[in-house]
């Protein structure tokens, strides 16, 4: 046997406890940044959701889409603001996001799963009152607090073999469409699910102790450190909410959660079925 099937055989018996672990488990991932832009890297990581699936493990795949939005919204001349990291989103933009939100990604996603052979159905906060949401702040417009997470539609879809496609509108009692931060809503979904893990794919390597050192990743980090890494710096800017939503996922319950880079191929699956990981995991403690 040459040294590649050696290492081929070697990565199979190390993934088969991971297999075990988390069969009929459930997994969320947050599916946005570039590993959505590069159809190289979208291939790659929908065929590491198709094989997770195959495998027995139940996958909850919840998306954003702000360059897709972004081009939409060039197209028609209408320009963004955003406040606090946040897109202005008054009521044309609003029904632009659900477009392109809840239409043409969602449902190019669950037929790009449904080539690879996975059963996939896509939803949006509407569908069976998934996600309620209410107006975050007046100068936002239509920007959606989460009021509400109703999990049935995506117990039941799991329930029947499918993967559930999730995009991350909102809506309230009168009908109104709100524009839902991915994060947020991803990290709810995966607490009101009690999710075995939740896999936040991003466009950095994790957590660095030094910006500019790769090699300065910090493998994992318990809840109760987080103040301390906001005080030195080390957790900064636009990662203070992306880091809230995941010490919110194990507040309500979810056992692991990764931050990922989501731009490396197979990411999920070397984070997910083997003993080295390439992420950070926050864990209780």
């Amino acid at each position: 046997m040459d040294i590649s099937n050696t290492m081929r055989g070697r990565v199979l018996v190390e993934a088969l406890p991971y297999i075990q672990k988390y069969s009929n488990k459930i997994i969320v991932i947050k599916y946005g940044g570039n590993a959505m832009i590069n159809e190289d890297i979208k291939n790659a990581v929908m065929g590491d959701i198709a094989l997770l699936s195959l495998i027995g493990i139940k996958v909850v795949l919840v998306h954003g889409g702000g360059p897709e939005i972004n081009e939409m919204l060039g197209k028609i001349g209408k320009k963004s603001e955003f406040v606090d990291g946040l897109r202005v989103t008054d009521k044309e933009t609003a029904d632009i996001v659900q477009m392109v939100l809840a239409g043409k990604v969602n449902k190019s996603l669950v037929a790009l799963l449904g080539t690879l052979g996975c059963k996939a159905i896509g939803l949006c906060g509407a569908d069976g009152g998934l996600i309620t949401a209410e107006p975050k702040s007046e100068k936002l417009g239509y920007v959606g607090e989460i009021t509400g997470i109703n999990p049935q539609p995506i117990l039941d879809l799991l329930e029947a073999g499918y993967i559930p496609v999730v995009s991350t509108t909102g809506y309230d009692k009168d009908g109104n469409v709100y524009n839902i931060n991915a994060d947020t809503a991803a990290s709810k979904i995966a607490g009101v699910l009690k999710a075995e893990s939740f896999i936040s794919m991003t466009d950095i390597a994790g957590i660095l102790r030094d910006k500019d050192k790769p090699e300065t990743l910090i493998p994992k980090i318990y809840v109760s450190d987080i103040p301390q890494l906001v005080n030195e710096g080390i957790i900064s800017g636009g990662m203070i909410p992306k880091i809230e939503c995941c010490r919110e996922a194990i507040r309500m319950g979810v056992k692991k959660v990764f931050i990922i880079d989501g731009r490396i191929p197979h990411s999920l699956l070397i984070e997910t079925l083997t003993d080295e990981g390439l992420g950070t995991m926050f864990v209780q403690g």
